[in-house]
């Protein structure tokens, strides 16, 4: 393929996702990152998209969402990782919530053969995922439905989840950052996530190395509400994602990464195996097999151990 033709596939690719990696960019285009790099840079020198940690962006600095058919495609392997080890952080009897997203949709599916459960969701996705789980209650909201992301959002949604209290809740966005926290694309799904958080004792942010660093329009969750972030592993030259990691992890959220390489099946929850000593408060959970990479970073009191586990990732 020759450079025009593959950097025109890579302006329609941004243009129809708002943002795409270069992995995935790679992938399509049938070459490699240091090649897709390249053709990234040279479009952005024309003003025709951005770089962003990683990836390419429409530009102007706050990327548009994406709709369901296209967030579906993207990052398809690292969304997997990050629900195998995410399911692993569930215990049998809790009662969670689940917000929208295809991150999340990919952990409700692992989450069908846990007994007891209870999930609540505003989500028609995650609902689907566990219609047929007969040991988990799944208890929806009201609301208005939001058809680019099968979501149920608005006045009812929120109504509904109050007076709610789970353990936690597991929530995925469109970007990530140290300085503001989890965001959005759409007033309506920010609204109703704060509602989530708000029922919630601990706050999982799910999100793939490609939202690190990312700021989209609306805050969903501040940086100092959020307990834990199930990450994928950044790409060895991805030095800008890491560095948000770090920035994260400073600011007091555990960060677990996940290797790309998670269970190919992705509907059973993975069995429990023994893991090594870390530091996360309360008990400690086994995680499913099958991932290149499981690693928590604690709190910052451990700053140094973080920095030098961080400084790890980027020599990958």
């Amino acid at each position: 393929m020759f450079a025009a033709e593959r950097r025109q596939l890579i302006l329609e690719m941004v243009r129809a996702n708002g943002a795409v990696s270069l992995r995935e960019l790679a992938r399509v285009v049938q070459t490699s990152e240091v090649t897709v790099r390249r053709d990234v840079r040279a479009l952005e020198a024309e003003g025709l998209l951005d770089r962003r940690h990683g990836g390419a962006v429409l530009p102007g600095g706050f990327t548009r969402e994406s709709g369901f058919p296209q967030k579906s495609h993207l990052a398809t392997a690292e969304k997997t990782a990050i629900a195998d080890l995410a399911a692993s952080f569930v215990e049998e009897g809790e009662a969670i919530v689940v917000g929208a997203g295809t991150t999340t949709q990919e952990l409700a599916r692992r989450l069908a053969r846990v007994p007891g459960l209870t999930v609540v969701t505003n989500s028609l996705l995650v609902a689907q995922a566990l219609a047929h789980a007969n040991r988990v209650e799944v208890v929806m909201t009201g609301g208005t439905l939001r058809g680019s992301n099968y979501a149920l959002v608005g006045s009812g949604a929120e109504q509904s989840l109050q007076g709610l209290r789970v353990s936690r809740a597991f929530l995925s966005g469109s970007g990530l950052t140290a300085e503001r926290g989890l965001s959005t694309s759409n007033m309506l799904s920010a609204s109703v996530d704060r509602a989530l958080v708000q029922a919630a004792a601990e706050v999982v942010v799910l999100a793939d190395h490609t939202k690190l660093g990312t700021d989209t329009m609306f805050q969903t969750v501040p940086t100092d509400v959020i307990t834990r972030l199930v990450t994928d592993e950044p790409p060895a030259h991805d030095d800008r994602a890491a560095t948000e990691l770090q920035a994260l992890a400073d600011q007091g959220v555990q960060i677990a990464v996940a290797g790309a390489a998670g269970n190919p099946g992705g509907d059973p929850v993975p069995p429990r195996q023994p893991r090594r000593d870390v530091a996360l408060p309360g008990p400690r959970r086994g995680g499913p097999s099958g991932l290149r990479t499981a690693t928590v970073l604690g709190e910052t009191s451990a700053g140094a151990e973080q920095r030098a586990r961080v400084a790890d990732m980027r020599r990958r």
